[in-house]
């Protein structure tokens, strides 16, 4: 049985879009430049996280979940993902515009690539003034009606902008359309999935002059052509107590604002807890045990372990599991 919080080594990657906001804002250590994301939990093939402290130092999230199994992800989680970490935890620094994309769904994901697909749901930590978001249709469409506005380079036409700030959030369903904008600085939860379809780079070139490879004839089956009248999750802000802000099958995300210490027991969950720290800091007290979660640090409770005390005077976490 596991009997720690388990942190990890932050896997830090470059980006012709990335800046230095991940060091600056949220203290990520590295000598590399245009760092656009840093995966704080992954099982993605090629990029496993290790564990940083305590008994299990050195050792990979996968390697853990072969020989512990629900007792790190939780019985009903391992039923359906087996070995698999369903979740990969991230911040992005956007210091200039991503590409305008969209995430394939499970049923074409596992056609197509042998693959989950891509929910995803994205918490502003920072905002430059006026930065903005592409997210959705600002109008019902069709795919031969986008298709019109990506050939004659107005992209913009029948897309949903929004004016982001702090603690802003949204649901970026497979099948939405999206692009994050330049000055934005955020955390994103989604399913374990590296698959994006780049229907336009904005005629970017990268330091060698090349345009970035787009996946368009991809992208246009993959994407939901409805829109709606409002894409961020409205949610109340409630203190010293969990607030939902999403709740979909892939994982459900509580806002925690805390001004005083909270005893947090989860034993109505059949699944792991991950903390993200999106301002201030906190320290969890468990088993004769403490870690303290820094703004930018995240922490993945084990299924086994079910009760702490989160010791604070003010901090604002992101609270993840599945049900």
């Amino acid at each position: 049985m596991i009997n720690q919080l388990l942190r990890f080594t932050p896997i830090l990657k470059e980006k012709i879009w990335g800046g230095n906001k991940l060091q600056t804002i949220l203290n990520k250590e590295t000598d590399k430049s245009n760092i656009g994301e840093s995966w704080e939990i992954s099982d993605v093939e090629g990029d496993v996280s290790i564990v940083t402290n305590g008994d299990l130092k050195g050792q990979s999230l996968n390697a853990l979940i072969k020989e512990h199994k629900q007792g790190i992800v939780g019985e009903k989680v391992y039923q359906i993902f087996q070995d698999k970490f369903p979740l990969l935890i991230k911040f992005i620094d956007a210091k200039k515009k991503l590409s305008l994309q969209v995430h394939p769904n499970d049923i074409l994901a596992q056609k197509r690539h042998n693959s989950l697909g891509k929910t995803e749901m994205w918490y502003i930590v920072n905002a430059d003034k006026k930065a903005k978001i592409i997210i959705g249709f600002s109008e019902e469409t069709n795919k031969e009606s986008f298709l019109q506005t990506i050939e004659s380079e107005n992209e913009l036409e029948l897309l949903n902008v929004d004016y982001v700030k702090k603690g802003d959030t949204f649901l970026v369903p497979a099948g939405r359309i999206h692009a994050i904008g330049k000055g934005v600085l955020l955390a994103e939860i989604q399913e374990t999935s590296d698959i994006t379809y780049r229907i336009s780079d904005w005629n970017r070139r990268d330091a060698e002059g090349n345009k970035r490879e787009l996946h368009l004839d991809l992208a246009v089956d993959a994407i939901d052509y409805s829109a709606k009248s409002n894409y961020k999750a409205e949610y109340i802000k409630k203190k010293n107590a969990p607030s939902n802000i999403v709740d979909c099958k892939y994982f459900t995300t509580n806002f925690l604002h805390l001004t005083k210490d909270l005893p947090v027991d989860h034993f109505d969950k059949d699944s792991f807890v991950i903390y993200m720290c999106v301002e201030g800091s906190a320290t969890f007290v468990y088993n004769d045990k403490k870690e303290t979660l820094e703004m930018g640090e995240t922490i993945l409770m084990p299924a086994c372990l079910k009760k702490m005390n989160i010791v604070t005077d003010n901090v604002k976490l992101l609270e993840v599991y599945i049900k």
